[in-house]
Protein backbone atom coordinates (compact mmCIF):
# COMPACT_ATOMS: atom_id res chain seq x y z
CA UNK A 1 0.00 0.00 0.00
CA UNK A 2 1.48 3.92 -0.74
CA UNK A 3 1.42 6.17 1.41
CA UNK A 4 -0.95 7.96 -0.90
CA UNK A 5 -3.57 6.12 0.23
CA UNK A 6 -2.61 5.15 3.83
CA UNK A 7 -5.48 5.86 6.25
CA UNK A 8 -4.38 9.04 8.22
CA UNK A 9 -6.29 9.51 11.37
CA UNK A 10 -4.43 13.24 11.95
CA UNK A 11 -5.44 14.58 8.90
CA UNK A 12 -8.76 13.18 9.56
CA UNK A 13 -9.39 14.30 13.20
CA UNK A 14 -8.00 18.02 11.20
CA UNK A 15 -10.70 18.12 8.32
CA UNK A 16 -13.15 17.11 11.29
CA UNK A 17 -11.80 19.90 13.33
CA UNK A 18 -11.83 22.66 10.56
CA UNK A 19 -15.43 21.08 9.83
CA UNK A 20 -17.05 21.35 12.86
CA UNK A 21 -15.42 25.35 13.61
CA UNK A 22 -16.92 25.58 10.12
CA UNK A 23 -20.01 25.07 10.82
CA UNK A 24 -19.83 26.60 14.24
CA UNK A 25 -19.10 29.53 12.63
CA UNK A 26 -21.36 30.02 10.07
CA UNK A 27 -24.48 29.77 13.42
CA UNK A 28 -22.31 32.80 14.91
CA UNK A 29 -20.58 30.76 17.03
CA UNK A 30 -23.73 29.00 18.58
CA UNK A 31 -22.52 25.48 18.74
CA UNK A 32 -26.37 23.97 19.67
CA UNK A 33 -27.61 26.35 16.53
CA UNK A 34 -24.79 24.38 14.50
CA UNK A 35 -25.67 21.17 15.70
CA UNK A 36 -29.36 21.91 14.81
CA UNK A 37 -28.55 23.18 11.34
CA UNK A 38 -26.66 19.73 11.38
CA UNK A 39 -29.44 17.12 12.00
CA UNK A 40 -31.55 19.54 9.67
CA UNK A 41 -29.29 19.02 6.90
CA UNK A 42 -29.15 14.97 7.79
CA UNK A 43 -32.48 14.63 7.27
CA UNK A 44 -32.80 16.56 4.25
CA UNK A 45 -29.72 14.03 2.74
CA UNK A 46 -31.40 11.05 3.91
CA UNK A 47 -34.55 11.58 2.00
CA UNK A 48 -33.23 12.60 -1.18
CA UNK A 49 -31.37 8.75 -0.84
CA UNK A 50 -34.98 7.68 -0.09
CA UNK A 51 -36.04 9.03 -2.88
CA UNK A 52 -33.29 7.83 -5.43
CA UNK A 53 -33.42 4.45 -4.04
CA UNK A 54 -37.00 4.14 -5.30
CA UNK A 55 -36.45 5.96 -8.25
CA UNK A 56 -33.64 3.33 -9.34
CA UNK A 57 -35.60 0.82 -8.12
CA UNK A 58 -38.29 1.46 -10.13
CA UNK A 59 -36.74 1.92 -13.60
CA UNK A 60 -34.35 -1.20 -12.62
CA UNK A 61 -38.10 -3.18 -12.34
CA UNK A 62 -38.89 -1.36 -15.45
CA UNK A 63 -36.24 -2.62 -17.56
CA UNK A 64 -34.15 0.79 -17.91
CA UNK A 65 -31.08 -0.36 -15.95
CA UNK A 66 -29.34 -3.50 -17.94
CA UNK A 67 -27.15 -5.64 -14.86
CA UNK A 68 -23.90 -5.35 -15.34
CA UNK A 69 -22.15 -8.42 -16.29
CA UNK A 70 -17.90 -7.73 -16.41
Amino acid sequence: MSESTAPNPQADADRLEAAADQAIAACGGDVRDALKALIVANEYLESEVCELMQAVSHAYVRGRFKTYNG
